[in-house]
């Protein structure tokens, strides 16, 4: 798979999908993104399936609040200066680059830090959608250590983590974040190809193209782009369940920046095929749906809220009322369900008291 200007929209637009209203906003990526292809920045993209055993990678992303996202842009070359630390911490250098989520602009960032510095990017990341905190990744679930992370502020200032947890890294680089002014340019997870192929989720950045595309030619051919978007989701090279859970119009949102996660709940009255009230809390993502208190869908299974006519996906910063949404659950890949899986990234790991069912016993 190649990234260019021209599927570039359809890209964006299956990440943001993927970052189920998280992973920081995707019209900011897609400009960083577009600046660097405009340079005449050509970005090769790794197939993990064919990358050698030895291949040495290092995931790069932001951490913070998606609501300071709209108004201090990720930066770039301070991401390269993270990386370009924590291969002084190892004596070593990388070869290649990876998104630890598949979510909005932490989709595009490594690809961003592969045109800046030549490395190429691997098809694959961490979750196969977005998570607020930095265990929350099926590197951790499978043993691959997050350390030595290093976090860098807009000013070049940066702090090296060592810690014996990665739950123990996002406590303590969450605090550093808030006072990086809520956003901070983080590498972390160093990998060899071996762990890559062993704990990655594989190919969401095809995914992404292709789910981009799928909404895109709906709509070219004045076809419902919601119903595409599920119709590819059963036919893909590895189908999962997907369905619209509730169809409305928002009518209340509680949303504020707390402790460096933009937090809060959206509520909706069904309008159309849908009646009662469906609330989906989220914690930078949307993490659960109640439908008139019942739930139908939890974490770590996809809940996205998209434009009911556009099938554009809704980030938990920019809801607001008299959006009219439909909310689509999509089923995690596999290795997201695990036993092993869920105690990281499952209900309970957000405080919740729901055990996780999967989307389809739900429906």
């Amino acid at each position: 798979m190649k990234l260019t200007r021209d599927n570039l929209h359809d890209f964006i637009r299956g990440a943001a999908i993927l970052g189920t209203g998280g992973g920081g906003d995707p019209y900011v990526g897609r400009l960083m993104l577009e600046q660097e292809l405009r340079k005449g920045a050509d970005i090769e993209i790794l197939d993990p399936d064919h990358i050698s055993d030895d291949v040495f990678a290092i995931n790069v992303f932001s951490m913070g609040a998606p609501t300071v996202f709209v108004e201090k842009i990720p930066n770039g070359p301070a991401t390269v200066i993270s990386m370009r630390k924590v291969e002084q911490v190892l004596g070593k250098k990388f070869n290649a680059v990876m998104p630890v989520e598949a979510g909005g602009v932490n989709a595009t960032l490594p690809l961003i830090v592969g045109a800046l510095t030549g490395l190429p990017v691997i098809d694959a990341d961490g979750m196969g959608r977005a998570f607020p905190e930095l265990q929350m990744v099926t590197y951790n679930v499978y043993g691959v250590d997050i350390c030595p992370l290093v976090t860098t502020d807009d000013f070049g200032n940066s702090v090296t983590y060592e810690t014996k947890t990665a739950q123990r890294s996002e406590w303590l680089a969450r605090g550093v974040c808030v006072r990086m002014g809520g956003i901070s340019q983080a590498a972390g997870y160093p990998m060899t190809g071996r762990q890559i192929k062993d704990t990655a989720v594989r190919h969401t950045l095809t995914l992404s193209v292709e789910i981009g595309q799928a909404v895109r030619e709906a709509r070219e051919q004045h076809r419902d782009p919601v119903d595409a978007l599920l119709d590819y989701f059963r036919k893909a090279r590895h189908p999962r369940y997907a369905a619209i859970l509730f169809d409305g119009k928002v009518v209340d949102v509680l949303r504020e920046t707390k402790q460096g996660f933009t937090v809060g709940r959206v509520m909706l009255d069904g309008i159309e095929n849908s009646s009662g009230r469906c609330e989906v809390t989220f914690r930078n993502e949307f993490l659960i749906a109640k439908h008139d208190g019942r739930v139908i869908a939890t974490v770590p299974d996809l809940i996205c809220c998209l434009d009911r006519e556009t099938a554009e996906p809704i980030t938990t910063e920019s809801l607001k009322y008299g959006n009219r949404i439909k909310v689509v659950g999509i089923a995690a890949a596999p290795v997201m369900r695990t036993p092993e899986a869920l105690a990281v990234f499952g209900p309970k790991a957000f405080k919740m008291e729901e055990d996780f069912t999967p989307l389809e016993e739900l429906a």
